[in-house]
């Protein structure tokens, strides 16, 4: 016991076993939608939910121990809620790129991802990045996903005249979706540790009680293997295809996401040191170790999970707290029935989207609205992301339109030429190599 307290730091970080216990388990709670939900997306682009199930929770161990151990942070980090909404909807079934490129597509997003961890050079790619594009593609993935919730409730529906408009609450599985979003709501305004997860039970027991939901035969199972996705990647097609530009938005969503939710993290857990983040390098590796794993074994890329503050505010402070949380996971692998049944009826799992969407889009709040030049292209961003269905698409119109803007007002000197070369790649993307 001594050993582990020395490994993980327990007494200089002012914690006990106990806590870092309790922690893990309360960050276990709050982030445990994601096996249910990720699979359940990526079913959507013909992937084989069990084979999905089982590496999502693979990707997210192995991802979350390499930065429990080598960093010693609290931090979990697992498959992205919105990118994989792009993964499924936007790149699969709106571009028509199969799931099996796509994977191929995230694995080269992670090595690329790793060369910007271990180069200084390659952080070039994060900096000239303006910082009102950044936040825009963050905000604009929480609006795709919240758009993509609220059509898997029904809430939003095809309309013949208008392209979308307003359900009907006499449908069962959208009044269901109405019940378990208010339900959820309710439980995170009284800051109810794990309101998405308890609400999506308490929906799954109202929809059977509804006829909507029908029990599986048996709740537990012996975890199956990833053969429906396990090295299923095919990088020569996203060659053949040219779809740098899906690759290039896999890494910018993947580092933005993982950078900027671990400084606000590690500020939360006091981790950080006079302003700077400590063997952040390692943080950083962890997160594109997980984006390339998961092209391997069969997931759209990780990211840090926002939802790791639960855990640092109920007082965890080291590794020892993400490593409870591994632990937890590993015993959902033996409940891959009960998760398929959950993810099976969209309206369970379509709160848990519209709330993350609501969490991303606060990014917002950065953006210097009285800039005309820094606003209106991430307005563009923003907007374009739901409308299009395309991630990358509207990062491109981002791109193409802040320099545009720039260049009217004469300051050439304001866009740094990497982001020429980038605007140039989405302009051949979105003008020739689009269908």
């Amino acid at each position: 016991m001594n050993k582990v307290s020395e490994w993980f730091q327990l007494q200089e970080r002012n914690t006990t076993l106990s806590t870092e216990v309790l922690a893990g388990f309360t960050t276990f709670m709050t982030m445990a939608f994601v096996v249910i939900v990720n699979p359940g997306i990526l079913s959507e682009a013909g992937m084989d939910f069990h084979a999905v199930f089982a590496a999502t929770i693979l990707t997210t161990i192995l991802s979350t121990l390499i930065i429990a151990l080598a960093g010693n942070y609290p931090i979990v980090i697992a498959p992205g809620m919105g990118i994989n909404a792009f993964f499924a909807f936007g790149a699969v079934q709106g571009a028509g790129v199969s799931w099996q490129v796509a994977l191929g597509s995230v694995f080269l997003a992670g090595i690329l991802f790793m060369l910007v961890s271990l180069s200084r050079h390659g952080r070039l790619l994060i900096e000239t990045i303006p910082a009102s594009l950044k936040y825009a593609i963050t905000a604009g993935t929480g609006l795709f996903i919240c758009f993509v919730g609220l059509q898997n409730a029904k809430l939003i529906v095809a309309s013949p005249d208008t392209l979308v408009m307003f359900g009907s609450l006499h449908e069962p599985g959208t009044l269901l979706a109405c019940i378990g979003l208010i339900v959820t709501l309710v439980l995170m305004s009284y800051r109810v540790r794990g309101a998405l997860f308890i609400g999506m039970l308490i929906s799954s027991l109202i929809g059977w009680l509804m006829g909507l939901l029908v029990l599986p035969d048996q709740w537990f199972a012996w975890p199956g293997g990833m053969g429906g996705t396990w090295m299923q990647l095919d990088i020569k097609g996203v060659f053949e295809q040219g779809l740098f530009a899906l690759t290039f938005t896999f890494l910018l969503i993947s580092v933005f996401d993982t950078t900027g939710t671990l400084v606000s993290l590690a500020e939360q857990a006091g981790l950080m040191k006079e302003g700077k983040f400590p063997r952040s390098r390692s943080a950083l590796m962890a997160n594109a170790a997980g984006v390339t794993a998961g092209g391997l074994m069969g997931t759209s890329p990780v990211t840090t999970l926002i939802e790791s503050g639960s855990g640092i505010a109920a007082g965890g402070r080291t590794g020892l707290t993400a490593i409870v949380t591994c632990l937890l996971l590993g015993t959902v692998a033996f409940l891959a029935p009960v998760a398929e049944t959950l993810a099976s009826l969209p309206s369970i799992t379509a709160p848990a989207l519209i709330i993350v969407g609501y969490y991303m889009i606060k990014d917002l709040l950065h953006i210097d609205w009285n800039n005309f030049e820094e606003s209106f292209p991430a307005f563009l961003v923003i907007v374009s992301m739901p409308l299009t269905y395309s991630v990358s698409t509207s990062i491109g119109i981002g791109f193409i339109f802040y320099i545009v803007l720039k260049a009217a007002r004469g300051h050439f000197r304001e866009v740094h030429p990497v982001l020429y070369v980038f605007a140039a790649l989405f302009v051949i993307q979105i003008g020739w190599l689009q269908p």
